[in-house]
């Protein structure tokens, strides 16, 4: 039965067409950003940063390069807000539109049938996620007609880094994979305002309202001994796959405090979707 609710879940998420926006966002924004990085200005800033560096603009400026950049400055703005999006629909859209109350006045158990929106949320993030990275490789290397080599600078991560082909191909990979893991935290703070007594639009909105307020706090110079301690940073433990030494305990550590962050998310919706009262 629980399989058959999840089943249902993922076609009715599907088949929504708000759905696939982020996918389509995500498209075009890749499409801009490959053409303004063709404009000669853009190339003379690469150069130059590249050249303060010691490193050749032949050498760096390649598909692999320019798929990592466009992920840096894309993920961190947009990739919450979809989650969020769709996410912060699962429950409260229903209860709008009222089929809740004619789904649970069927024999169905309320905490199954969360779980099986939970599964439905996080199939989404990584769906999303995965075909993130993989369209912005596949464009960026089809612009540059090649991988090469790949150079990461990220100044607010305190990030940079050459690699050949093959590291680079498999540090990529590697953080995207974080990527889809760690922002299973987004989509679980989304569904549970859902299971809240408010609107779907109310749970996206106040979903990116915290998502900004944290990005808000952390840009703030004087709180940058604080930086452990904010939403973003272990987030952004997938930005961490980048630095020439791979520090596992940071990563690790970040990942469990996200599990946790989610798993009580979760426990939250489950407790206000199992007691509230839909008739009312």
């Amino acid at each position: 039965m629980f399989a058959k609710h999840a089943r249902n879940e993922l076609l009715k998420l599907f088949a929504r067409r708000r759905t696939y926006i982020g996918f389509g966002v995500f498209l075009a924004v890749e499409a801009i950003i490959l053409a303004l990085l063709n404009m000669d200005v853009v190339l003379a800033a690469f150069g130059t940063l590249l050249a303060n560096n010691g490193l050749q603009i032949s050498d760096c400026y390649t598909g692999l390069t320019l798929a990592t950049f466009i992920n840096f400055f894309t993920v961190t703005m947009l990739f919450g807000l979809y989650l969020a999006l769709v996410a912060g629909d699962m429950v409260a859209k229903e209860v709008e539109d009222g089929t809740m109350r004619m789904v649970l006045s069927r024999p169905v158990a309320r905490l199954g049938l969360l779980a099986a929106k939970a599964i439905a949320c996080a199939t989404y993030t990584l769906a999303l996620g995965a075909f993130i990275g993989a369209t912005t490789l596949l464009a960026a290397c089809l612009y540059m007609r090649g991988v090469g080599n790949l150079m990461v600078f990220g100044p607010t991560q305190r990030v940079f880094a050459v690699f050949g082909p093959s590291e680079g191909l498999w540090r990529y990979a590697l953080s995207v994979a974080l990527m889809c893991v760690s922002y299973q935290l987004v989509s679980a703070i989304a569904l549970m305002l859902s299971c809240f007594k408010i609107r779907p639009a109310a749970a996206t909105v106040v979903t990116v309202t915290v998502l900004s307020v944290d990005l808000a706090l952390r840009n703030i110079p004087f709180f940058q001994p604080l930086d452990h301690y904010f939403l973003g940073y272990h987030l952004g433990c997938w930005i961490r796959a980048f630095r020439s030494t791979l520090l596992w305990p940071e990563i690790v550590q970040s990942l469990i405090l996200l599990a946790g962050a989610t798993l009580t998310c979760w426990v939250i919706g489950a407790t206000q979707f199992c007691t509230r009262d839909f008739k009312a």
